[in-house]
C-alpha cells in the first residue's frame, strides 16, 4: 500500500488509523510526502517510528502524484 500525500496534514491520522485497522497480514505499507510544507512529514514520522516495518520517504519537493507513488511502488516486494 503506497500512502501518498501533499499536505494533507487535517486527514492524515485519520487515513493512518485506517492503514493501521487492516486486517490483512502481509500488508506492505510505503509512507510518501511529496514536498509538504505543513505538519504532513512529521505526522507520517511518528507513524513510522511507531510501525517500524513501514517505509518513509520523504521528498523535499513535490515531484507529482504519478512520480512519487511509482518510485514507492518500485520498491514493494509483494506480489500483486
Amino acid at each position: 500500500m503506497v500512502a501518498l500525500c501533499h499536505n494533507h496534514a487535517p486527514f492524515l491520522r485519520e487515513a493512518l488509523d485506517s492503514i493501521l485497522a487492516q486486517t490483512y497480514p502481509a500488508l506492505e505499507v510505503f509512507l510518501v510526502d511529496n514536498g509538504s510544507t505543513d505538519a504532513s512529514p512529521q505526522i507520517l514520522g511518528e507513524y513510522a517510528a511507531a510501525n517500524p516495518s513501514w517505509k518513509l520517504t520523504l521528498h523535499t519537493q513535490n515531484l507529482g502524484l504519478c512520480a512519487g507513488f511509482n518510485q514507492a511502488y518500485r520498491q514493494s516486494r509483494g506480489l500483486f
